[in-house]
């Protein structure tokens, strides 16, 4: 069998080759629309891209930020994760017609849907404990429940058309659904994540790890063995400028992906990135540098 990362690797080179060129809000693409990928998650695995070094620690960082329902970018600021810098500027907020917001504030994004679904929306500093839904924990809650894992409806959805307007940027992770395979009294967790905008060149590598990440935690929390991340992706494109840059990584080899070990925490918010031990380590092909698009 071919290294699962070869999909990602093939469909660079299909963009590359059969991608649509259009002129977009922040640059110039190539793109195809309707894609799909599965990793396997089993034995610990997390697809960590190999052909260049993905920055797990700041992924990983940014993903607790979302499940503790956070919208402060200050806060993942001080935890020296910038990723979200270039769209909670002044001047682009205000290019969101949020004036209102103070600069770092990045409205009701995806830790307020994850956790406070349509909540009324203040600001970063507010205490939403109790308001909206918290559809994290209702996945949660009934992934623990032997009638509640067989459930279809175990879907968790940051696009809110309610909200919108709102934030500082519309979600591109839209909706993950989790489904559990049972054989006997052992019972397997799977992600499937659509995603309607994938930036190929540097938010895809971040989006597979991350909901690998998620389903793993959330595999732990309620005992049960994390399977596959499986990833459908609606606008599927390549920055103009990252064109050179990913010509190169598609010329590379896979490395074995990375296997992991997390212990047992109270809460999923409280883990840290010093909690992950590697029964494998994370081995990969050098740093490849693409600018990111706001």
């Amino acid at each position: 069998m071919s290294h699962p990362e070869q999909q990602y690797l093939q469909l660079i080179r299909d963009i590359l080759e059969r991608g649509h060129d259009h002129h977009g809000r922040n640059g110039d693409t190539k793109s195809l629309f309707g894609n799909m990928m599965r990793f396997s998650l089993k034995d610990g695995t997390v697809p960590l891209l190999t052909t260049k070094k993905v920055a797990w620690k700041t992924c990983f960082k940014e993903l607790i930020w979302f499940i503790r329902g956070c919208t402060d970018n200050e806060d993942l600021q001080k935890q020296n994760v910038h990723i979200w810098d270039g769209n909670s500027t002044r001047e682009f907020l205000d290019s969101r017609g949020l004036t209102n917001n103070e600069e770092g504030d990045l409205g009701p994004v995806y830790g307020h849907q994850w956790r406070h679904f349509n909540a009324e929306y203040t600001d970063r500093y507010t205490d939403y404990s109790g308001k909206g839904i918290d559809q994290l924990q209702y996945i949660i809650d009934n992934l623990k429940t032997e009638e509640g894992r067989t459930s279809r409806r175990l879907i968790m959805s940051a696009w809110n058309p309610c909200q919108l307007n709102q934030m500082a940027l519309p979600p591109c992770h839209v909706l993950a659904q989790f489904n559990v395979r049972s054989e006997g009294d052992t019972h397997y967790l799977s992600c499937a994540l659509y995603q309607r905008s994938c930036d190929v060149g540097l938010g895809v590598p971040f989006n597979i790890a991350s909901y690998s990440f998620l389903t793993h935690l959330i595999a732990k929390e309620c005992g049960l063995i994390a399977e596959d991340f499986v990833y459908f992706m609606g606008n599927t494109h390549i920055y103009n400028d990252h064109i050179d840059a990913l010509k190169v990584q598609i010329e590379r080899q896979p490395l074995p992906f990375p296997r992991m070990v997390i212990p047992n925490k109270m809460a999923l918010e409280e883990y840290k990135v010093s909690d992950i031990v590697w029964k494998e380590e994370y081995k990969s092909h050098e740093t490849i540098k693409m600018n990111m698009s706001a």
